[in-house]
């Protein structure tokens, strides 16, 4: 159990720093196409379209990463007002449905990645990259946060992590009166 939680927090990170390095080249990209408009006053025709795709590949393959670091947006008025007991099942409830949710999305972006490549499909753009590569980025994204979920799932069954990364430091309706 230990080798499989070490190896997807292995991919995860993997992908993260894949997605830092995306997130980073569309920034090049994007001060290239500004340089080539407005100071060479030549037109773009691949850049806007490659930034999209890039930035589209970042958001699904660092998706993973993100959840690993607990860096996702959460609302944690519910689970603070909750003593530990209700908070465990919360979370149970939350981390497997969201692992369910991201399996199916993987199946589905599997079939779309597969008829862009089977059709042959290619933007419609002057550019025209084929599209089976912009859309890989969707099932490898969703089966890695799906693979990241469950190994909190694990996490947190195993009593490794706290539910929701909380800890009972303090009594509930103290927290509660932080957050009112």
């Amino acid at each position: 159990m230990n080798l499989f939680i070490r190896l997807v927090e292995i991919f995860s990170k993997l992908l993260g720093y894949i997605a830092a390095f995306f997130l980073m080249l569309g920034v090049l990209v994007v001060c290239h196409m500004v340089f080539t408009r407005f100071v060479l006053n030549a037109p773009t025709s691949w850049q806007t379209e490659f930034v999209t795709y890039i930035l589209l590949a970042s958001t699904f393959l660092g998706a993973p990463w993100v959840l690993l670091t607990r860096g996702h947006v959460n609302v944690e008025l519910l689970p603070l007002m909750l003593k530990a007991r209700s908070r465990f099942v919360l979370c149970i409830f939350a981390y497997s449905s969201s692992a369910l949710l991201c399996f199916i999305l993987s199946f589905y972006s599997i079939e779309f990645w597969y008829e862009a490549w089977d059709a042959g499909w290619s933007s419609d753009t002057m550019w025209g990259p084929k599209l089976w590569k912009a859309y890989l980025a969707m099932p490898i994204g969703f089966f890695a946060i799906s693979l990241q979920y469950l190994v909190e799932l694990i996490c947190l069954v195993t009593g490794r992590t706290p539910p929701f990364g909380i800890t009972d430091t303090k009594p509930n309706q103290e927290i509660v009166e932080q957050v009112l």
